[in-house]
């Protein structure tokens, strides 16, 4: 079935919207949470994160409101920039145009929120795993509406474009090399009246960031599963052009009518055939029983469904 271009124009800046706004609690997160308790996550905004405690106090002049250090929504735009750059040369210009628009989002995003001096949970744990979860459901929406934030999954996907390695591997171990990293970091001003240790400071800073990257993506992949499930229907019903002429025009999804035979009664039968969403298929149940209730219905989630409507075919 071929989309409707003006619903396809909808869909699309219906998801460029979503993205925009799920982009602002991922921003949200950082900037109250994250910055004020010294925490280093995975990915770009751990690097960023790095660089704005590493750089306080360096350009007063330029970053007043900032402590003089280079903000994060700054070092966001240009390492991603640097990132995309590369990515157009080798993976393709098609790869970064939602990209592109995630990445100028989120730094916008940054830039209007303000960094809280407190953070919004005192408790730096508990403020890794709650603020973790609710990153990885901003990221989840991001990533479900076909978009990116950038950072180290441009990495990935530049790497694995040259070399057989997963894009989890890659993410992880740049994760892992980035938290490790935060131990070099000095000791902020503002904690330094309230630690017996500097040592132990330092590990326990490192073992927060591992909670919220434990945290955003247990919350990330509950999310992309809980939504990207599907399900089939076979439809037995001698009301079959009617039904598969609602399921076109309501939910919107492709049909396929397939020809069969009755072995018992050696009578030929059409039977529908349908792959929607997994929030979709009460629906579908009501239409079917509306239009024929004694219709004969196979009802079965699947693993994955690739292709127009549902997800991306994965590969190179």
């Amino acid at each position: 079935m071929l989309l409707n271009p003006k619903r396809h124009w909808v869909e699309i800046a219906r998801e460029y919207l979503m993205i925009f706004l799920a982009l602002a609690p991922f921003a949200l997160m950082v900037n109250w949470i994250f910055v004020p308790h010294n925490v280093v996550g995975g990915g770009l905004t751990g690097i960023c994160s790095i660089i704005y405690y590493a750089t306080q106090g360096l350009f007063p002049a330029l970053f007043p409101a900032y402590g003089g250090a280079l903000p994060i929504w700054l070092t966001t735009l240009v390492i991603n920039c640097i990132l995309l750059l590369i990515a157009a040369l080798t993976v393709g210009w098609r790869f970064c145009i939602r990209t592109v628009f995630g990445v100028f989002a989120l730094a916008f995003w940054y830039r209007l929120i303000p960094i809280r001096e407190e953070a919004l949970i005192e408790d730096p744990l508990l403020g890794c795993i709650v603020g973790g979860v609710l990153f990885g459901l901003s990221l989840g929406v991001v990533m479900l509406n076909n978009g990116s934030s950038g950072g180290t999954d441009i990495i990935a996907m530049v790497v694995n474009n040259y070399r057989d390695i997963s894009l989890g591997k890659v993410m992880v171990i740049c994760d892992v090399v980035i938290i490790l990293s935060s131990y070099f970091l000095p000791v902020p001003e503002v904690f330094a009246d309230k630690i017996t240790s500097v040592s132990d400071f330092k590990i326990k800073r490192i073992m927060c960031g591992i909670c919220m990257t434990v945290s955003y993506t247990a919350a990330l992949d509950w999310l992309m599963s809980r939504i990207r499930q599907s399900v089939q229907f076979f439809i037995f019903s001698a009301k079959h052009a009617e039904i598969a002429t609602a399921i076109n025009e309501v939910v919107h999804r492709g049909v396929t009518v397939l020809e069969g035979k009755g072995w018992y009664s050696k009578h030929p039968i059409e039977v529908v055939m349908v792959l929607a969403r997994k929030q979709e298929g009460p629906l579908i149940l009501r239409l079917i029983k509306s239009i024929d209730p004694n219709a004969f219905v196979s009802y079965a989630n699947v693993s994955g469904v690739f292709g127009q409507g549902f997800d991306r075919i994965k590969g190179k």
